[in-house]
């Protein structure tokens, strides 16, 4: 099994404008190169919201130079963007969002889940992109529960949802711009089981709520994570409860990474040369 390089903890809790309540479970300050070409993982856990006239959520903001992937738990969110792309995602959906060359977006609780309350639960994950890469069109892919394949593990131990890469011969559907995985996993409590993963890339097991116990006797509990070594083999898993989990794995981007709120790059130069696009209205506007 893989060895573990070291477990991390999530951030204390704070907002992200006024509709999601999150955890920074990892960001490229924390673990930069040692998780690429995953920058961020951002995790709201489930929070209830009263019924409201106005929808909470994060205003019209820009982004260069990577991707954003949301995935919902409970509740829902919609999206604007300046690409003319948009939609409202619930339980089980994805939102995989490109921004690359420059993207203006919205993010906000949708209309029905405003008017009614309920819970949210949600997590937000950024992907880098190769330098050649961050010159592409900005795009936007709805990944809708029914479209992510739902493999069941051996023993009834649980289940992997494939929304990117492969998993036992189960392609994810989100078009992505270098190798990776990206798997929603449930282990049922008092299960085991080992997961596959491709050799020679980073990899990571984040836990959003519940605990499980790796190989080496490791017990991770809510949102805390373990990053893994490079090697060739997988890793054993035992949950203590009913668990949700990530796991992350992909090619590593062996390049300068430069970030700056919404913006990743590879130089300063190009951080500017973004404020600048940004500042002159280059990256479009949301209809």
């Amino acid at each position: 099994m893989r060895t573990i390089l070291g477990v991390y903890n999530g951030s204390r809790q704070h907002w992200v404008g006024d509709g999601f309540p999150v955890r920074t479970l990892f960001s490229q300050e924390t673990l930069g190169r040692h998780i690429s070409p995953f920058l961020m993982l951002d995790y709201a856990p489930p929070t209830t919201f009263d019924p409201a006239t106005r929808p909470r959520g994060v205003g019209q903001h820009p982004h260069r130079g990577f991707e954003t992937v949301t995935i919902v738990y409970g509740g829902e969110v919609e999206h604007r963007d300046s690409t003319g792309a948009g939609g409202r995602i619930g339980p089980g959906d994805v939102q995989w969002m490109t921004a690359a060359s420059g993207i203006l977006h919205e993010e906000f609780h949708s209309e029905r889940f405003t008017r009614e309350g309920g819970t949210l639960e949600m997590a937000q994950l950024w992907v880098n992109l190769r330098a050649k890469d961050k010159d592409a069109p900005a795009g936007y892919q709805t990944l809708t529960s029914d479209q992510i394949p739902n493999v069941a593990l051996d023993d009834d131990a649980g289940r992997v949802r494939v929304i990117a890469g492969a998993y036992r011969g189960h392609n994810g559907p989100a078009n992505t711009f270098s190798p990776m995985d990206v798997w929603d996993v449930r282990l049922r409590g008092g299960a085991s089981t080992t997961l596959d993963l491709p050799e020679d890339r980073t990899a990571a097991v984040i836990v959003l709520h519940g605990a499980v116990t790796l190989e080496e006797g490791t017990t991770l509990r809510d949102g805390q994570l373990a990053l893994l070594d490079r090697g060739d083999e997988g890793v054993a898993l035992a949950a203590g409860v009913d668990t949700t989990l990530l796991v992350l794995s992909g090619e590593p981007i062996d390049e300068p990474v430069v970030a700056y709120g919404p913006f990743v790059m590879n130089t300063v130069e190009e951080i500017r040369e973004a404020q600048r696009d940004f500042a002159r209205g280059r990256f479009g506007r949301i209809a």
